[in-house]
């Protein structure tokens, strides 16, 4: 039994197609549930979600309702909820592939080792992609995430995208639940809730796998590709790690301070060779995005 997550918040517009695109999986309807986490939505989230069920019965769909503002919070009531011994966490604003079930439940079933897996993520934008975007702002802004046609270990320091991964249950009665100090709250865009998780995994030495089939289609509406969006995203990630990292230690923090200076070094030497390249405005974004998230990580934003 898989139970696919969603937890949402005002998404009446995506719901819908994401829904259908999972009914329409090659995989028996029996042998998943779909567990809709509504996060305190004001929009007709409730209603589309119930004229899916009305028109497809033979869907297991669990509609329940978390009232604590956060996607942690509602990834946790997700985990309560779910009767599925694996996990897959869809992000509300996405699509998935006909075989995007039927990969993660032959993968675990066959991989018993396997404790997390996450796949491709690819952004289906709604409007043109941008002059100023890299694979770099592509993966921050859209979440993309691509490492080839085969089953590998993540590259160091990656780990599965969050509205694109699979776990066993029994992670979280190791490593704990989702930190609700991290993750998104409503409009504010905190993050490193899933880091959290996966670092815990890794000090215990638990497998996580990319799978290059699992394929989720990631909707990119023009408010996305907005520069007030990104500053509020990239100032949002730096006080993340701050609040993340300062909680296991002093020294944690100081390290990843050091990191975030050689990162400065990367991003420098990235400008000088988009601008060799005739493409100074994606060096320059890179700039924006590493000053942000240094001033978050500083504590040089409002809490």
């Amino acid at each position: 039994m898989l139970s696919i997550i969603i937890c949402t918040y005002n998404r009446e517009k995506y719901i819908g197609p994401l829904l259908e695109s999972i009914a329409k999986n090659d995989y028996p309807t029996t042998d998943y549930e779909i567990v809709l986490v509504d996060n305190n939505c004001t929009d007709n989230t409730r209603g589309v979600c119930e004229q899916f069920a009305t028109t497809h019965p033979e869907v297991a769909l669990r509609y329940v309702v978390e009232p604590e503002q956060g996607l942690s919070a509602a990834r946790n009531k997700g985990i309560k909820e779910a009767q599925g011994e694996i996990i897959i966490y869809v992000d509300d604003d996405a699509l998935v592939d006909t075989d995007y079930i039927r990969t993660y439940a032959e993968h675990f079933a066959d991989n018993p080792t396997t404790m997390a897996a996450g796949g491709p993520i690819e952004p289906l934008y709604e409007t043109a992609e941008p002059a100023w975007m890299s694979p770099y702002t592509k993966s921050l802004l859209t979440a993309w995430m691509n490492y080839g046609d085969k089953v590998r270990e993540y590259p160091k320091g990656r780990y599965p995208g969050g509205g694109n991964a699979a776990y066993r249950k029994i992670v979280f009665d190791k490593v704990g639940l989702f930190n609700t100090e991290l993750g998104r709250k409503g409009n504010l865009l905190l993050a490193s809730e899933e880091k959290d998780i996966f670092d815990k995994m890794k000090a215990l030495g638990m497998k996580v796998l990319y799978l290059p089939t699992p394929v989720l289609h990631h909707c990119i509406p023009q408010a996305k590709l907005e520069e007030d969006y990104f500053n509020r995203l990239t100032l949002q990630m730096g006080r993340s790690e701050r609040m993340r990292t300062r909680a296991i230690s002093k020294g944690k923090y100081i390290k990843r301070l050091l990191s975030e200076g050689v990162k400065w070094c990367g991003t420098l030497v990235l400008l000088s060779l988009y601008t060799l390249q005739g493409a100074p405005k994606k060096g320059w974004k890179l700039i924006l995005f590493r000053k942000n998230v240094t001033k978050g990580l500083l504590g040089l934003i409002e809490e």
